[in-house]
């Protein structure tokens, strides 16, 4: 059978009218501010009149681009008006559209829907409704399938009726949800073998015969096939999930359990990155064996390590560039590594380093899921690559947190109930609430702790609340989205386990940390020992090197006993007593610095053993006394050269002082200049309401009429009389209309009140907003005093 894309025919004749200016200008002022709002490329540029207005929210783009936001019922209002109009000709009745849709949804819903088209002039009109003509295109099916097509079968029907089929009959399906719903064969002709694959598909309603060589597949059989949500032009009441109850406090612990491991292994990610940046791919992205590193590095699989570089290059604490130290490879290429901000950050507290990583996953243009998907060339996208920038990603990732905001506190919704109810909404959008798409915006917000047992948390609502506060432009935005963070934070903090003082050490030299440590406690932890195992309590061991690496960073044998004895709720081991003393009493007796480096002990055997050792010859370590040698080695090496061999050195500063030589891992300088990510900011409703007064004055500048206009074209004669008539205005207080040109070549026609003529300058007083405004004389193209 040959696939082809063809649609069905659609009936013929006029599809609605030519939206009215005059309705428009008959319309209050607040409902020309809520257009504006809903359909803001109405405005720009500023429409000089009603018929300009008009013209523009009947546009093809305009339209198709304000049906998005259109749900179900809308769209079978705007089908019912297009084929009654078409069979018609001419509008449709209110009580028309009631008795065709009434027997499936409540009048109350159908003038609801009416009412969010009217708002959106997609139609016009109070008792007597006229569709724009654009609206026919806009339909998210084909035109009919409300009105004339038959019910299809229901997603359970096609489920089940899919089951049954053989394989030949599932991969002719198949074929045609990939290549095209429509397909040529001749066992589509009468007396065709009822035994042949396509008429077993068409008896059981998987497919629609067209004609004697033609069939096509529902719209509802290729969406389940696709694993896309069912889209029912006859169901015009929304989906009713079924929801799961949890309690709110087990929802906050939930997400609390994930937000710990979170930022656990966000810091394990800037410290892998930190200790060996990550060269960057000539497209800019992360490779795929660095991502593999740097998730063996931090203990965390790789989809896991994907999602958190990406948010962490988000938050501006990964970014790339020249790292200092610079890494050692031979390019000029940049690196992948940690920004000088990701320390503040790690000595932040816990709620407010979820809040940034949080906040910056919601305001993500981009799918960090797809990582590792196939392009169209068959290879795999890259982490922090340019593909996985979407400009609907943070539109899909609002709408499905939305769905969830809207239940009560506590509820979770399963993936396909969230896809269901978001196609019904959005049908035009449909294929953006896949089932995969759904799934794992779910799995990334369960990562992040929004959601906690597929519920919402009571500080991913707060978060949610912030960042709807922060695209508000009015004067109480930052306010509230200020107020809004907080009680994220707070919420939070109260979910988060509190941070302890104290640890448990055991007899086998293990120390148990029963909850998070206190910011000084922690650090003092993964000084003297090494992390064995995370979690909700995390177990470190104390051995020879940990003990050492404390002494390097210049705590002494003493420091350590009091930190032990301090911290620990359970008595100190003599086992780790006598490991701390034993670790000190020969720490630090070999001493090296820098010469190029130096080698020195105040024991002069101990010396002469390093020089009979072999590590002399690898040094070149040569004595200059009995007590001090010198290499040409840097003394990083020297040092891991001599405990390679099992001395212990400690490296010291010009003044013999005990120097920490650890190292601290690659850092990028800030780049205040970088260039941030550009979204349009959305007008206030204050300043649509000024675009509304505007257009009400070049309205009425429109309709007026005067017998003593004088154009200026620029001469010198013209210039003069504009200037004689408008100083005449000013003298006798007579309104005029004046033709003007703005600094970005729009005209407009307005009616004002000259007050001043003076220095190539008119100032005039609107007479719709009372303000003073000022014109340059030169870009008045005409002017005529008001007739009265």
């Amino acid at each position: 059978m040959t696939a082809t894309t063809d649609q069905p025919a659609t009936s013929p004749g006029p599809t609605g009218g030519p939206l009215s200016a005059a309705w428009l200008a008959g319309r209050a002022d607040d409902d020309l501010v809520a257009l504006l709002h809903l359909r803001p490329d109405l405005a720009v540029p500023l429409p000089a009149s009603m018929a300009v207005l008009a013209a523009r929210a009947e546009q093809r783009a305009s339209v198709l681009r304000a049906a998005d936001e259109l749900d179900t019922l809308d769209f079978a209002v705007i089908e019912t008006l297009v084929v009654q109009s078409a069979r018609d000709g001419g509008t449709v009745a209110r009580t028309a559209l009631h008795e065709l849709l009434g027997d499936r949804v409540s009048a109350a819903a159908i003038d609801a829907a009416v009412a969010r088209l009217i708002a959106r002039a997609l139609v016009w009109g109070d008792d007597e409704l006229t569709v724009v003509p654009a609206g026919k295109e806009a339909l998210p099916w084909p035109l009919g399938s409300i009105t004339e097509i038959p019910d299809a079968l229901t997603e359970p029907e096609i489920t089940a009726a899919l089951a049954e089929l053989g394989p030949a009959e599932r991969a002719l399906l198949d074929r045609l949800a990939t290549t095209g719903p429509r397909g040529r064969t001749r066992d589509a002709a009468t007396g065709t073998p009822a035994d042949r694959p396509v008429q077993r598909l068409l008896a059981a309603r998987l497919l629609h015969w067209i004609d004697e060589e033609t069939v096509e597949l529902p719209a509802g059989v290729g969406q389940i096939l696709r694993r896309e949500p069912l889209t029912d032009p006859h169901a015009l009441r929304a989906p009713q999930p079924e929801p799961a109850e949890y309690r709110i406090a087990d929802v906050d612990a939930a997400a609390a359990v994930e937000v710990g491991e979170l930022l656990r292994h966000s810091a394990a990610v800037l410290d892998a990155v930190g200790q060996t940046p990550a060269p960057t791919l000539r497209s800019g992205g992360l490779g795929v064996r660095e991502l593999r590193r740097i998730a063996k590095q931090a203990g965390i699989d790789e989809a896991r390590t994907g999602l958190l570089v990406e948010i962490l290059t988000a938050a501006r604490l990964l970014d790339k560039g020249i790292p200092e130290p610079p890494p050692d490879f031979d390019t000029t290429d940049d690196f992948w590594a940690p920004t000088g901000a990701s320390d503040s950050w790690l000595e932040d507290d816990a709620a407010r380093r979820w809040v940034v990583l949080a906040q910056c996953w919601l305001d993500l243009d981009r799918f960090p899921w797809m990582i590792g998907l196939r392009d169209v060339n068959d290879k795999p996208l890259a982490a922090l690559s340019a593909e996985l920038r979407t400009p609907h990603a943070v539109r899909d990732r609002r709408a499905i947190l939305d769905l969830l905001a809207e239940q009560p506190p506590g509820t979770a919704l399963s993936a396909a109930d969230i896809s269901r109810v978001l196609a019904w909404r959005r049908p035009r959008r449909r294929r953006q609430f896949g089932a995969e798409a759904v799934e794992r915006t779910l799995a990334e917000a369960a990562t992040l702790g929004v959601i906690g047992r597929g519920a919402l948390t009571t500080a991913g609502r707060a978060l949610l609340r912030a960042v709807e506060a922060l695209a508000d432009t009015g004067p109480g935005g930052t306010e509230a989205a200020a107020a809004a963070l907080a009680d994220a934070v707070a919420a939070m903090t109260s979910a988060l386990p509190k941070p302890v003082d104290h640890v448990l050490l055991q007899a086998d030299l293990t120390v148990i940390a029963p909850g998070p440590l206190v910011p000084e406690l922690a650090a003092r932890m993964a000084l003297v020992a090494d992390v064995e195992s995370a979690g909700a309590a995390t177990v470190y061991r104390i051995g020879e090197q940990s003990v050492r690496r404390a002494l390097d960073a210049g705590l002494t044998a003493a420091e350590l006993h009091q930190l032990f004895a301090a911290h620990s709720r359970t008595p100190v081991p003599q086992a780790l007593t006598y490991l701390v003393d034993d670790v000190a009493r020969r720490h630090g007796r070999l001493r090296a610095g820098v010469a190029q480096s130096f080698v020195r002990s105040e024991d002069p055997a101990l010396l002469a053993e390093v020089m009979a050792a072999a590590v002399a010859d690898r040094l070149a370590l040569r004595t200059i006394a009995p007590t001090v040698a010198i290499s040409q080695a840097p003394l990083a090496e020297v040092l891991e050269v001599l405990r390679g061999a099992g001395f212990s050195p400690a490296g010291e500063d010009s003044s013999g002082t005990i120097v920490d030589l650890r190292p601290r891992g690659a850092r990028l300088a800030p780049r205040p200049n970088v260039r941030q990510s550009w979204r349009p900011t959305p007008p206030s409703a204050e300043q649509l309401r000024l675009l509304v007064a505007e257009l009400r004055a070049g309205e009425r500048a429109t309709r007026a009429r005067s017998a003593h206009a004088v154009r200026a074209d620029g001469s010198r004669t013209s210039t003069a009389a504009t200037i004689a008539l408008l100083q005449l205005a000013v003298r006798v207080r007579r309104a005029v209309h004046i033709g003007y040109v703005d600094a970005s070549g729009v005209a407009s026609q307005r009616i004002v009140e000259p007050v001043k003529v003076a220095g190539g300058q008119l100032d005039a007083l609107d007479p719709v907003s009372g303000a003073v405004r000022h014109f340059t004389l030169h870009r008045i193209a005409s002017v005529a005093l008001v007739e009265e």
